[in-house]
């Protein structure tokens, strides 16, 4: 017995700890092949509560189901309302464009009375611009709202900035301003953006400037690249502001109290930041008040916007 007991119990001993061994590394697989299998579904979208029984779980693993099934719960919800808010801004924008389009309507067909006396006529005026305003702030909400909520999408492709810029039609606005607007030479080079949305943003920038400018002014239109970005300045000689102001302007509904007898609600360059940022691109300001300010909008060109969209992906 003795002789047995030191000859076959190394080995003994041995083949139970290898037994053990098996036992518990198969085990342990089996937890992190459920955990690997709830984390797939959670990144895929695709978790659900009734695909794993908590009952039959470890320790380990009804932690990290708990965890996980949180966070389901949680895209869920914020699924559902965004949902409700794309309802919400369709249903605003449904049931506004009628009696808006109305009244305008009603009130040029009361200015083409002919038997209303130069006060009514007036009065008449200033309802169909305040009617126009009212047109002007609904929409910028509902386009804010339909950027954030994902309602529509910024969809960028690789498009000719010429083309782009030669969209901006702002000759005959300035000529009534008295300002003066020109385009500088514009090289064709193509960026990644959306057609739609960035002529928006640049539109939204010219107004400003053209707003902000006083008569016999300028605002000037420049295009350069760069490795990276297509480079688009929008230079006017108008009211400028402090660097204080600069870092809020692209804030939403901050207006500066320079412009406060201007007309405006503050969306504009809120709107701008947003859509350059969906598609890569990006906007800053440089200004002095009195002197002017310069807008500089960049557009992603190819390996940027290659890189942008891996660091979106990856995120």
């Amino acid at each position: 017995m003795n002789m047995f007991e030191g000859e076959y119990l190394p080995w003994l001993v041995g083949v139970v700890l290898l037994v053990v061994f098996l036992v518990f590394y198969c085990k342990v697989q089996r937890v992190w092949t459920r955990i690997d299998r709830m984390i797939d579904a959670a990144k895929d979208g695709t978790f659900e509560e009734t695909e794993f029984d908590e009952g039959k779980l470890s320790r380990l693993e009804s932690k990290m189901y708990q965890y996980l099934l949180a966070g389901h719960l949680s895209r869920q919800q914020l699924e559902e309302e965004r949902e409700k808010m794309k309802m919400l801004v369709s249903d605003i924008s449904h049931q506004t464009k009628t009696p808006i389009a109305n009244m305008l309507l009603y009130t040029q067909l009361l200015g083409e009375n002919k038997s209303l006396d130069e006060e009514a006529k007036n009065i008449v005026l200033q309802i169909e611009e305040q009617t126009n305003k009212l047109n002007f702030l609904i929409q910028s909400l509902i386009k804010t709202s339909r950027l954030e909520s994902g309602t529509v999408s910024v969809a960028p492709e690789s498009s000719r900035v010429d083309e782009l810029i030669a969209k901006l039609d702002f000759a005959e606005a300035a000529r009534q301003k008295g300002v003066s607007f020109s385009v500088g030479e514009v090289p064709p080079l193509t960026a990644f953006f959306d057609r739609k949305w960035t002529l928006e943003a640049l539109a939204n920038i010219v107004d400003n400037a053209l707003k902000y400018t006083p008569a016999g002014g300028s605002v000037k239109v420049e295009v350069m690249e760069y490795e990276m970005f297509v480079r688009i300045d929008i230079k006017d000689t108008g009211i400028g502001m402090t660097e204080d102001e600069t870092a809020k302007i692209f804030s939403r509904f901050y207006r500066s109290p320079v412009v406060s007898g201007e007309e405006g609600v503050g969306i504009g360059l809120y709107l701008v930041r947003e859509i350059l940022s969906r598609e890569g691109g990006y906007v800053k300001v440089a200004s002095r008040l009195g002197e002017g300010s310069v807008f500089s909008v960049f557009l992603v060109k190819q390996d940027g916007f290659s890189v942008w969209a891996a660091g979106k992906d990856a995120y």
